[in-house]
């Protein structure tokens, strides 16, 4: 069995139980574990089988991916999108072939949930990033479902939600496309929540990525009723900085199994965070996605929009992982972020963040000086 240390939360044990003997239950923390009714259970041990944790997951992906930098040319998409709006053109061109895309979107509490789509009209539910963990639900059946009748299908999740798909499937679809993304780690539902309570009025949609103030200063929007909204900075947003300081993050994101070359999606996204040092034309605090392409099924998706971006082959991939470490590795662990979640039920956000981060933000802001000075 998976340690509790060990479980990704993906929901491929829950997806693929034949006699509903598995749910997925909230722990102290927020996060969702598989439980098993020792009364439906017939010791079949599919769970343990698919568990992509447990087994090998065959992603049919190359050594070494090819390394774009890359924007859409859509101006609109590119300032909604969270960097360059790769994600926007890919599931875009999957539903102009009547086909269906796969992602995390918000429902009516603003849980982050995985939803189905099928047009184009409800793309913007699933587009910019969403730094909690998503619910996958029973998204790997249909999915299957959806596969098994032909429809071209595109799914996008964290590395180890596809891990958990491709594990719960059992077998390579040629209409099936898989995106994730380089992942910092997933953070607490009930973190979110409780930062979310906190507004005391109604919200009206959630934006982590917002680019008013240009992409390499993204901030946290909040809309609220009357179309009032609150804008704060990535250094000042409580829910940001905990989540940026790794202190919200599920347990298995400290030694993640998943975000590793090869990859195990056919696509990879992300930000082209440090593009300015290297590809100077890309700098333009608009946006620029990092994009690695992992697989023949991933060149030929690629290949389906180059018309409709704005792009340069063939990026140095020991730069864009020097620059954005979680391509193939895991954050570190605070050191009292059992303490942080101890806390959790007691204080507020801000009174979290001004509790745990202080000292290290002090230290980090030192650090940063004396580059600068040494530089």
């Amino acid at each position: 069995m998976v340690t509790k240390k060990d479980c990704t939360g993906c929901g491929a044990c829950y997806n693929i139980c034949p006699k509903n003997a598995i749910t997925m239950q909230v722990d102290e923390e927020g996060f969702k574990y598989p439980v098993i009714d020792k009364e439906k259970c017939i010791n079949c041990n599919l769970c343990e089988k698919i568990c992509p944790v447990l087994n090998k997951v065959n992603s049919n992906t190359k050594e070494t991916p090819e390394v774009l930098a890359a924007y859409t040319k859509n101006e609109t998409e590119r300032s909604s999108s969270s960097s360059g709006g790769m994600f926007y053109e890919l599931a875009n061109f999957i539903l102009s072939t009547q086909g269906t895309v796969i992602g995390a979107g918000y429902d009516e509490e603003f849980n982050v949930v995985h939803k189905i789509i099928n047009t184009v009209d409800n793309l913007k539910e699933l587009q910019g990033s969403k730094y909690v963990q998503s619910d996958t639900n029973d998204t790997y059946k249909r999915a299957k479902e959806l596969l098994k009748k032909e429809n071209i299908v595109l799914y996008v999740g964290t590395p180890c939600q596809i891990a958990g798909l491709k594990s719960f499937l059992q077998k390579d679809y040629s209409n099936l496309y898989t995106c994730d993304f380089v992942c910092h780690g997933v953070p607490s539902p009930k973190v979110w929540q409780k930062y979310l309570s906190e507004y005391n009025r109604k919200i009206k949609n959630c934006y982590f990525r917002n680019k008013d103030s240009g992409w390499n200063c993204f901030s946290m929007k909040i809309v609220l009723e009357n179309n009032k909204y609150k804008r704060n900075r990535m250094t000042k947003d409580n829910f940001l900085r905990l989540f940026l300081n790794n202190y919200s993050l599920r347990p298995s994101c400290y030694n993640c199994k998943f975000s590793r070359i090869p990859r195990v999606a056919d696509i990879t996204l992300g930000d082209f965070w440090g593009v300015e040092g290297k590809y100077l034309e890309f700098n333009d605090d608009k946006g620029t996605s990092l994009v690695l392409v992992n697989s023949n099924k991933g060149q030929k998706l690629l290949e389906n929009i180059k018309d409709q971006i704005i792009y340069r082959e063939n990026c140095d991939l020991d730069y864009a992982i020097k620059c954005n470490p979680c391509i193939c590795g895991s954050v570190k662990q605070p050191e009292k972020r059992k303490e942080f979640f101890y806390d959790l039920d007691k204080m507020k956000i801000k009174q979290l963040a001004n509790k745990y981060l202080t000292k290290q933000n002090l230290i980090r802001r030192i650090y940063g000086k004396l580059k600068r000075v040494i530089k």
